[in-house]
């Protein structure tokens, strides 16, 4: 399948992005490379392969939420713009 400019005009504009006319071979010449690996990949011989969702057996990933204690609060601050009262002070973000 080749790509035409007009292709890429088109996705360009549906993706709100704004493409020079010198940048178009390049574009072609990307979207070409990923469109021929994707039909690499459609053509790799799958027959008698197991139906896959994961690449592992975990079943829980997340660890527990625990409040742990931070001995040396002075260095945690140190690099902070602004503080107060031993904590992080951040600008408004809500009115």
């Amino acid at each position: 399948m080749q790509v035409s400019k007009e292709e890429i005009r088109h996705i360009a504009n549906l993706a709100d992005l704004i493409i020079e006319e010198e940048e178009m071979d390049s574009y072609v010449l990307n979207l070409q490379d990923i469109l021929t690996f994707a039909n690499i990949v459609n053509e790799a011989p799958v027959q008698g392969l197991d139906i896959t969702i994961g690449t592992n057996e975990a079943e829980d990933v997340f660890r527990k939420d625990e409040v742990k204690a931070f001995s040396d609060t002075q260095a945690l601050l140190q690099n902070a713009p602004e503080q107060e009262q031993n904590m992080f002070k951040i600008p408004k973000v809500i009115n």
